[in-house]
């Protein structure tokens, strides 16, 4: 999609920018301000605050202007004026300039921001909105890590060239400024070809008026326990890291290091929260996620209480690491919970609340860390006659975030925890795998189509079957629930709009009946003849439907679905990706199933994708809202380097 790709690269140089600029501008500030503590630490924290403000005062009303404004144009001017901006604060060189330039480029980030994120939708289907997001939020934080190199690199080599030349007047921070000020303009450049854009987005919603929403999200928060501990613990996460960030560059000075060390230690922190969100909830996929949201938080306290303890950069540097790792696991975990759970109909709404209660969080720390540093003070403590240790105000108010995260953290794991029944230890170990059990068989291949109502697995599955067969493989096509005598007397209790209520509890067991008879009569004997087996539903389903459909916690569901499927797991898993309101309106009778309300199916969907992100190498997500030719060319394509397994088998029995 080359629109969408012109529109990536502006993106990833203006978040490499601004990384860089946060760096930069705090080193500035560091550099301008007097020799004492307390002079640092207040122009670091004005610095800050500074640049929080605009957005709290003025952030509804940059995305009123946004909507109003040619999009295109709206995107270069903003560019243009933040590199002249940046080129400015070392040419100008005083603190009093770098404050006001602070401010003036982050008030043009509050019309910039708000445009950015409005016309990716206008350039990608609806379809590739999500995977354009998700590469756009990875693109924006990872970018911190080569900021943080380049930064710590231009800072070596200005000093080397200062102190040969003398080029910078002993102000080596001029040259990240003045680079970064060129990457800016580049970013312009590139925003200059997004030709393909419409001129404004249109009417502003009437919900858009920031007292309304922040009153009515208050009001969700207040009365949903659930809701109000993952707030609360995503708003104390934000303090705790806000004091990192006032403080990260005057305790770097403390540890005897300078700008490269600064750049060192802020590369680590999001090293590990590239890490944490990648890979973090996947280490304990046991786990439920509320109980890791505030479990993640309070082992970022603890790591921070370390850190306030470590005099070495070094540590102090793999500490960092450790602590961005939990941080990136209570992000991801906390901003799906929210996508998750929280009502539709406030979900915008609530998130709205949480940004301007995580800003407002940030100013308000940004202000007192740096104070409460400056106002506590270093402080020595003589071991002996002839050794002591000294602690510095940063490394005092770094405690105090420690002890703030970890009650946070075991808040929200008390108000948010939905195994109350079940050890916590027990969900870290994982549960025993089943005696004889087996992961993926080792002949024949096995595939799973997977999707909510109306998505077009059986469709797809006649296809596929069609084609492997016209390919000379020996096919079996099955389905869940009902492809065995077993199974269709219980495929119609459950499905039957006469059998009227089941418990959840018993609906469940029904399906782990189907799939014991199913795998035992008609899956595991054409695996083990070789055979290609294509089913359309399998264990997803239950864990989709039954368990985030119904009241039934996950732990419970696999357990009793893979002890029924002597935990065989499908080679490939198709997951046909559909709205839930588009499906529905693919067929007119329903079962007892497509019968649930909509905010039932949205639970099963998400609940399918999640499925499908924690383990990409044995899943595919197709967009079924495709052209069916184009459906099943997606799924040949995934499939085909699996079936040498097949070949190899078959040729082996015959």
């Amino acid at each position: 999609m080359r629109p969408f790709r012109r529109l990536w690269a502006c993106l990833s140089l203006a978040s490499l920018a601004d990384w860089i600029g946060l760096l930069a501008v705090t080193a500035y500030a560091n550099d301008l301000a007097g020799a004492s503590y307390g002079e640092r630490n207040a122009a670091i924290a004005g610095v800050l605050f500074v640049r929080l403000l605009p957005a709290l005062l003025v952030g509804p009303l940059g995305g009123y202007i946004a909507d109003r404004l040619d999009r295109r144009l709206t995107l270069v001017l903003g560019l243009v004026v933040r590199a002249a901006l940046f080129a400015s604060i070392p040419i100008v060189g005083t603190l009093e300039w770098l404050l006001v330039a602070t401010l003036l480029i982050e008030a043009a980030n509050v019309v910039w921001l708000p445009t950015k994120d409005a016309v990716v939708p206008d350039l990608v289907p609806a379809s590739r909105l999500a995977d354009a997001n998700r590469l756009n939020l990875a693109t924006t934080y990872g970018s911190a890590l080569p900021a943080a190199a380049l930064f710590a690199a231009l800072s070596s080599l200005a000093e080397a060239i200062d102190a040969t030349g003398g080029w910078f007047d002993g102000d080596p921070v001029a040259l990240s400024m003045y680079v970064n000020a060129a990457i800016v303009f580049a970013a312009a450049l590139v925003a200059r070809t997004l030709h393909d854009l419409p001129l404004q987005a249109g009417r502003i919603s009437p919900e858009a008026n920031v007292w309304r929403t922040i009153a009515d999200g208050w009001d969700y928060v207040a009365r949903t326990p659930m809701v109000r501990g993952l707030v609360v613990g995503i708003v104390g996460a934000f303090a705790a890291g806000g004091i990192v960030i006032a403080l990260a560059r005057v305790y770097v000075s403390d540890l005897g290091a300078d700008d490269p060390g600064y750049g060192v230690l802020f590369a680590a922190v999001f090293l590990g929260l590239g890490a944490g969100m990648w890979r973090g909830p996947r280490l304990f996929p046991n786990v439920s996620r509320r109980r890791l949201f505030g479990l993640s938080i309070v082992a970022a306290g603890f790591t921070l209480g370390l850190v306030s303890f470590i005099g070495d950069l070094v540590l102090a540097a793999v500490l960092a690491v450790v602590l961005g790792g939990c941080g990136g696991v209570a992000w991801i975990t906390g901003y799906t919970l929210l996508g998750l759970e929280v009502d539709p109909r406030l979900r915008g709404r609530t998130f709205a609340f949480v940004q301007s209660a995580t800003r407002l969080t940030l100013a308000v720390v940004l202000v007192l860390a740096p104070a409460a540093a400056a106002l506590i003070g270093a402080h020595r403590f003589q071991i002996t006659s002839d050794a002591g240790l000294t602690y510095s105000g940063a490394q005092f108010t770094f405690a105090i975030g420690a002890v703030v995260a970890i009650a946070v953290g075991v808040m929200a794991y008390l108000q948010m925890n939905d195994r109350s029944g079940e050890s916590l230890r027990e969900q870290l170990r994982g549960p025993a795998a089943p005696v004889g059990s087996r992961w993926f068989h080792e002949t024949g291949v096995f595939v799973a189509l997977e999707g909510g109502e109306g998505s077009g697995k059986s469709t797809q599955a006649d296809r596929l079957a069609t084609w492997l067969r016209d390919e000379g493989y020996d096919v079996v096509l099955t389905h869940e629930p009902g492809d065995t005598d077993v199974g269709a007397t219980l495929r119609r209790i459950v499905l039957s709009p006469e059998t009227g209520s089941l418990s959840p509890r018993t609906e469940a067991l029904i399906y782990a009946a189907d799939k014991a008879e199913h795998v035992d009569t008609v899956v595991l004997p054409a695996l083990e003849r070789g055979a290609v087996v294509v089913t359309d539903r399998y264990v997803d389903s239950a864990l989709a439907y039954q368990g985030a459909g119904r009241d039934l916690t996950h732990a419970d569901l696999e357990r009793v679905t893979r002890w029924a499927t002597h935990n065989l797991r499908p080679n490939l898993t198709v997951l046909l990706d559909l709205d839930p309101a588009v499906g529905h309106g693919r067929f007119q009778g329903r079962d007892r199933l497509e019968s649930e309300p909509p905010e039932f199916h949205e639970r099963v969907r998400a609940s399918f994708l999640d499925l499908a992100a924690a383990d990409p190498d044995h899943y595919v997500v197709v967009a079924a809202d495709q052209d069916a030719d184009a459906v099943a060319e997606a799924i040949r394509a995934r499939l085909e380097p699996l079936l040498a397994i097949a070949r190899r088998t078959q040729g082996n029995a015959s």
